[in-house]
């Protein structure tokens, strides 16, 4: 190595040490980031933080789905380096079913779940024998059961967790009837339903009018079902994860996302304005 190379890494290594210059690569000139996310609104909200991103080099590519079951196994198969539309329940279940190494890097909002009815407008007028459809996969089924419970329509076993299913009922004294159906169609089924659990994003697809058609709402402190940025584990530490995030955390993307979910969806990371 010759005297002037030495000298340079010398004063590197110094720098890095000081914490002066990241021991971290630097994001690569023009580097694209991959992300998938659920098709509709957060096509809007991801706008935003494309244009965030871009202001610090990253180029943000959107891919979208129609789905929960795709962009997990899009990550997990390198199809994607990122994706954004799950709660931590929903990615604990995916990973017990597949074995995905998926992990969370950074919190995006939250969603309330609600109870809708275009027959009843209030949960004292729900009728004996009424049937409620939920969704289907066990994290939002059992989100739904855990609303219902909430409200007092039935009563699960002690120490189910945030997984019950049906089964777990034990106490049921209206006999309300689980219709389990697809997250996507629970909320399109409503019209043939005394009530429906939907999740926030699939009761705008179906045309239902928040709040006017929302008997009931998951409580928004301590909620456990924040969606957050979710990377593969060896992408956790990367420099553009860290940017991604950060290009997500922002007012504007705040403002965003209470403009085009009408209110009903909810920043969800530390210091997140809400109005």
């Amino acid at each position: 190595m010759t005297t002037t190379k030495a000298l340079r890494a010398a004063l590197l290594s110094v720098l890095v040490t000081c914490g002066i210059v990241s021991a971290q690569p630097a994001l690569a000139a023009g580097q694209t980031v991959r992300v998938g996310i659920m098709s509709g609104e957060d096509e809007d909200v991801w706008r935003a933080v494309a244009a965030n991103a871009a202001r610090q080099g990253i180029t943000v590519k959107i891919t979208t789905f129609s789905d929960y079951t795709q962009p997990n196994e899009a990550l997990a198969e390198h199809d994607l380096d990122a994706n954004s539309f799950q709660h931590k329940p929903y990615l604990d279940a995916q990973i017990a079913a597949r074995h995905y190494q998926i992990v969370p890097v950074g919190y995006t909002y939250v969603q309330p779940i609600g109870l809708y009815s275009r027959k009843v407008k209030s949960i004292a007028a729900l009728p004996q024998n009424a049937t409620i459809g939920v969704p289907n996969d066990p994290s939002n089924e059992g989100r739904a059961l855990l609303l219902l419970q909430a409200n007092g329509l039935i009563k699960l076993r002690p120490d189910v967790g945030l997984l019950p299913t049906a089964r777990d009922i034990a106490d049921n004294p209206k006999h309300i009837q689980i219709k389990e159906l697809d997250a996507g169609i629970v909320g399109r089924a409503i019209g043939d339903l005394d009530a429906a659990v939907v999740n926030t994003d699939w009761a705008i697809k179906a045309g239902i009018k928040i709040p006017q058609e929302r008997i009931a709402q998951e409580k928004v402190p301590g909620n456990p079902y924040r969606n957050f940025i979710a990377v593969n584990a060896k992408d956790a530490n990367a420099a553009w994860v860290k940017t991604i995030v950060d290009s997500y955390q922002q007012t504007n993307v705040a403002s965003a996302i209470l403009t085009v979910y009408h209110g009903a969806t909810l920043p969800a990371w530390d210091g997140a304005p809400q109005h």
